[in-house]
């Protein structure tokens, strides 16, 4: 009789009694299709599309760091323009937004407001460059 009670009768069972849409199983014939699901599949997809987006993220910061880097440099040539401008001769006080000309001569810079091409004769050794005084009193080179 003991043996009788151990054994399991799947008939006697008790069946799902939740709702309907969150059987592990089909309860009707109408009822839709439970697949298994591909594991390997799935975490495939998703590390496929993980890793293409982590791609597109590294190459934006990439040429985020990139422009940084362009600008950093740009800034290093401004501060060093301007030390070289501040180092010259100055016989007036430079005004922001004013385009000036650099020269030589006898080895000293000379700034100037005068062009290049506004001179008879240059009486300098040397053109250097033209720059602007910008309001955080730095340098640009004009190009």
């Amino acid at each position: 009789m003991n043996e009788e009670k151990n054994t399991r009768n799947p008939a006697k069972e008790p069946l799902y009694q939740g709702p309907d849409a969150l059987a592990p199983y089909p309860l009707h014939v109408s009822s839709p299709k439970i697949n298994p699901v591909d594991k390997r599949l799935v975490k495939g997809n998703a590390l496929e599309v993980m890793t293409y987006q982590a791609d597109q993220q590294i190459g934006m910061l990439r040429r985020q760091a990139e422009l940084l880097l362009m600008q950093a440099r740009e800034i290093e040539e401004r501060v060093r323009i301007s030390h070289e401008i501040y180092q010259a001769d100055l016989n007036f006080e430079p005004v922001i937004g004013t385009t000036y000309h650099v020269y030589v001569k006898n080895e000293k810079t000379i700034l100037s407001l005068v062009a290049p091409g506004e001179w008879g004769k240059l009486p300098f050794d040397s053109y250097k460059c033209s720059a602007k005084l910008l309001a955080d009193k730095s340098w640009e080179i004009q190009k």
